[in-house]
């Protein structure tokens, strides 16, 4: 059986740092190997957020062996990485969060970060691109942004979890989010419960 391809991973600095810390322990427990890119605005989520504070917590929260088995760490610097390249395979991409700031970049093809070149090749080559944004309310400028990149072939999944499964917690709320993350990159999972 042939291994399957990576999933690249950017978390950026929208408020949400609990999904995306989630979807990172979710692959790693279903042995996907990852590509993690976290901008600086991200990191600095992961502290307020969830007071991690560096890349030695969030290997942490994950699970050490688990992170070490089956993410590489980029850093966003570096447009020159693996991920800037359509010649390079994956499984496509997700930002989790995704900060407006991020989503209007993509949208624009400016390309100034590894995030936003390796989102610019996602889109190019036709793969999975899932933006999860957490902004509330939004501006027409906002709106217009996801309009132009699901017609460029994204999709936009607002972190915007349910409440007809009668979740007990916020895990469950973050569950929901990560299921359906998880669904749109065609990854098989248990995570979270499904409408019956």
């Amino acid at each position: 059986m042939t291994p399957a391809h990576p999933v690249v991973f950017a978390l950026t600095g929208a408020s949400g740092a609990p999904y995306g810390i989630r979807l990172l322990q979710a692959l790693a427990e279903l042995e996907r190997e990852t590509w993690l890119i976290v901008s600086s605005h991200g990191y600095r989520l992961l502290a307020t957020e969830s007071d991690v504070r560096d890349l030695d917590a969030l290997r942490r929260a994950v699970g050490e062996s688990r992170f070490d088995r089956h993410v590489r760490v980029f850093d966003d610097t570096d447009r020159g990485a693996a991920p800037a390249s359509g010649s390079v395979l994956t499984a496509g991409m997700v930002i989790c969060p995704c900060s407006m700031g991020t989503l209007a970049s993509i949208a624009a093809g400016t390309s100034r970060s590894l995030v936003e070149r390796a989102a610019d090749v996602t889109l190019k080559e036709r793969r999975s691109l899932v933006l999860v944004p957490r902004e509330t309310p939004l501006s027409a400028i906002h709106l217009e942004n996801m309009l132009r990149l699901t017609r460029a072939g994204a999709v936009v999944l607002p972190a915007a979890p349910a409440f007809y499964n009668g979740p007990s917690g916020i895990p469950d709320l973050v569950d929901f989010v990560v299921a359906r993350v998880l669904d749109q990159l065609g990854i098989k999972h248990a995570v979270g419960r499904r409408w019956k």
